[in-house]
């Protein structure tokens, strides 16, 4: 098979290039020098034939070469045209002429200001289309409540214990950690502050209204949140990935009264249990921290505990925990029923679940507190 070669035979103001040889993937380098050459040479003349009746073998890397040159040689003005094809090559020279036709568009840089004020307001419909999937969800979900109710046998009280058991018990030790460490932390930076003031005792104060009223709330929520909301989250998008959603509709199941409906339930009754237990795990650490590095004495600290708060500092943390716990169970639910049928979508809803729980917990926090505020408690 003899070696490739591009011979050009000049008539007048018109050129012959005649292809000879084997243009095939073999002997890349070679052609791509070959066609670059002829393309600088001949890009002025007015009128070119590329012949292709020597040809001993051609494959599609010969072909689109051939077809590059062409179109090089036309963009520069020239008259290009390719003769001398076989019945065998003809088919593989047509093909190749219809790929890449539209020239490509040259995209101009945007303006910062204006992509960033895009990515705002981008971020704003996404965040007020998640807003109405979460109400619509709420009023699927009132709904299968209200059937329930109605035919109590309908309720899964034993998919409810088992979620309970998973959100709720297999929670209490990082819960009592955490609350205990942010207990002994808001204790110890407060007795360093106050100490300068020679207002010790009203650490108590200060941590006491907060952890009760607050923090104790917020902390338990934000870990919910991470742990249970994410979980809820990748178990419905992984159901809708291998298409189980679909089936229990096929089989006459409603998956917000199967599955939603559970989870929502289990949260209502754990994130007030949990509550309860992280604030009294807060106030043990302030305690701690106020005997063991204030030197106040734990009959001080309690003596001054009963006279900080009163009833209605209880009840605000307490009647928070639901409404939070309805709140992150609707986002993971939303969160998860929005997986598309890809890991990487899987993972980008788990980690949008819990950034909108927390985000919404703090923001109906604020909320809370304003209304309590109106109201005197």
């Amino acid at each position: 098979m003899s070696a490739a070669a591009l011979d050009a035979t000049a008539d007048g103001t018109s050129v012959a290039l005649t292809a000879t040889g084997a243009w095939t993937v073999e002997r890349a380098a070679e052609l791509e020098r070959i066609v670059d050459a002829a393309a600088r040479r001949y890009q002025a003349t007015p009128s070119i034939d590329i012949d292709l009746a020597k040809l001993e073998r051609l494959d599609t890397f010969g072909a689109w070469l051939i077809e590059r040159l062409k179109r090089t040689l036309i963009a520069a003005g020239a008259t290009a045209r390719i003769v001398g094809l076989s019945d065998s090559d003809r088919g593989l020279i047509e093909e190749l002429r219809l790929v890449n036709q539209a020239p490509a568009q040259r995209h101009a840089r945007p303006n910062p200001a204006v992509a960033a004020l895009d990515g705002i307001g981008r971020a704003v419909a996404e965040m007020g289309w998640s807003l109405v999937l979460i109400a619509h969800l709420l009023g699927a979900l009132t709904a299968a409540a209200l059937r329930t109710i109605a035919h109590p046998t309908r309720l899964r009280l034993t998919s409810i214990v088992h979620h309970l058991e998973r959100v709720g018990w297999r929670a209490v030790p990082i819960i009592l950690l955490s609350t205990f460490v942010i207990g002994a932390i808001l204790a110890q930076q407060g007795i360093f502050r106050f100490r300068s003031f020679g207002a010790d005792i009203y650490v108590v104060d200060m941590v006491s209204v907060l952890v009760l009223r607050e923090v104790g709330v917020l902390i338990v929520c934000v870990m919910v949140a991470g742990r249970s909301g994410s979980a809820y989250t990748a178990e419905l998008g992984a159901m809708k990935m291998r298409e189980e959603i679909d089936a229990l509709r096929t089989m006459g199941l409603d998956p917000i009264e199967v599955l939603v409906l559970p989870r929502v339930i289990a949260l209502v009754i754990a994130v007030p249990l949990l509550t309860f237990l992280g604030s009294m795990a807060a106030l043990y650490g302030a305690g701690l921290v106020c005997w063991l590095y204030g030197g106040m004495a734990p009959e001080i600290f309690l003596e001054r505990l009963r006279e900080a708060i009163w009833l209605p500092t209880f009840e605000v943390g307490m009647i928070k925990a639901p409404f939070m716990a309805l709140t992150i169970g609707l986002v993971a639910c939303v969160e998860g029923f929005e997986v598309d049928g890809s890991a990487a979508s899987l993972g980008q809803r788990t980690t949008a679940s819990v950034v909108k729980s927390i985000f919404l917990v703090i923001a109906l926090d604020g909320l809370f507190a304003m209304f309590f505020a109106g109201i005197g408690m």
